[in-house]
């Protein structure tokens, strides 16, 4: 026994009169309370589960919308025709044009899964920059709550950084040239309303609303299965939402 534990025990048998076996019982069960509290996962094993829990969502999530298919055919997150000018798809199928606005969604998505797949190191540098304040409160938040973090913490500075990637795969795919065509038939139609929507701007949100939405079911699965919690410290930190 500690020097520590045979003052206490010392205290404890002047004061209470109690056997050394009884106190020899209390402190032990008060150390095996003491060394299983200790077993939790520490502030900087939270926070840096948290970190390692959004890289394995984001990566999973970029794989996932990164495949042929990932936006265009995922009712979730697939993304429809602009809506500031939906006007001009409706009037595009009055004219028999439908092939042509179905051709631009469909590149219009294509873009979004190239862009996913250039995503992982845009949204890991901005995880990594996670600060520990929050950190207890997002691990006790919700099945959602990480990714909400990251959405209001980052959103701005992922923006910033993911519109010229989203961009250039627009352009790759030739959303871009088939939005132009569109709109230049659009606007040559007399007495219609001009239109001239920043397609890029629309892109990147929806893209990264779509990557948030991947990355918050993945954070789900991490949450609710230990199957999903593929490392020690995930295993570790998570695990004490089991208990």
């Amino acid at each position: 026994m500690k020097l520590a534990h045979l003052i206490v025990a010392a205290s404890l048998f002047a004061i209470c009169g109690c056997s050394e076996k009884q106190i020899r019982e209390t402190l032990e069960t008060v150390s095996q309370t003491m060394e299983k509290e200790s077993s939790g996962p520490t502030t900087a094993e939270v926070v840096n589960g948290l970190k390692q829990a959004l890289e394995v969502g984001i990566k999973n999530s970029a794989d996932i919308a990164s495949k042929l298919d990932g936006f265009y055919r995922n009712p979730q997150i697939a993304i429809p025709f602009p809506p500031d000018v939906q006007r001009v798809a409706g009037k595009l199928r009055q004219l028999g044009l439908g092939r042509e606005v179905d051709r631009f969604i469909e590149t219009l998505n294509r873009g979004a899964e190239n862009a996913a797949s250039k995503s992982v190191p845009i949204f890991v540098g901005a995880i990594r920059g996670m600060s520990i304040e929050d950190a207890w409160d997002i691990l006790n938040g919700g099945d959602f709550a990480a990714t909400r973090f990251l959405q209001e913490k980052t959103s701005t500075q992922l923006r910033i950084a993911f519109e010229p990637v989203v961009a250039d795969a627009l352009r790759q795919a030739n959303a871009t040239r088939y939005y132009a065509d569109i709109v230049g038939t659009y606007n040559k139609i007399p007495l219609v309303k001009k239109v001239d929507a920043d397609l890029d701007s629309y892109a990147t949100s929806k893209t990264i609303d779509g990557l948030f939405y991947l990355v918050g079911q993945e954070e789900a699965k991490i949450r609710k299965d230990p199957l999903k919690r593929t490392t020690e410290l995930l295993r570790k930190v998570f695990g004490e939402l089991d208990k």
